[in-house]
């Protein structure tokens, strides 16, 4: 391993799940167990293993804190605001998937709980990741 003598970022991912679902769009999201942002909704996600790709990060974080597995991820973006997160300078990598429809989730890990919401009835959400999702929704 190295030792670098400068301050790094921290590197994450987001999942963003969706289902088109009679003429709506629903978003899985997890109610944030910890701090910061404790009892906000957020996109699932978290800080990647030394030993695992960005997509399979975002692949075991969904399952840890949803319970929802997938087989495949597909990179959206890069988010890299420089106070993003309070805690220090993170840079997250926005993955997405959609599913034919909507599975039955439960929060674990660091999240209290995991559950859809219609894109029309959004709660305020956790670090930049309303304005994530508004560039998503953008794009589709």
């Amino acid at each position: 391993m190295f030792s670098y003598k400068y301050p790094r970022a921290a590197l994450t991912v987001d999942a963003i799940v969706f289902v088109r679902e009679n003429n709506s769009t629903y978003i899985l999201l997890i109610q944030r167990g910890g701090e910061p942002f404790k009892n906000r909704w957020a996109l699932p996600g978290g800080f990647i293993e030394i030993d695992e790709t960005l997509e399979e990060a975002c692949m075991r974080e969904l399952y840890e804190e949803t319970g929802l597995q997938v087989k495949q991820m597909t990179q959206f973006r890069a988010f890299d605001a420089v106070n993003r997160d309070p805690r220090h300078r993170t840079i997250s990598v926005v993955f997405f998937t959609e599913l034919p429809d909507k599975k039955a989730v439960k929060g674990g890990d660091d999240a209290a709980l995991a559950k859809w919401f219609t894109v029309s009835d959004l709660p305020k959400l956790a670090f930049d990741h309303d304005l994530i999702l508004n560039e998503f929704l953008e794009m589709k």
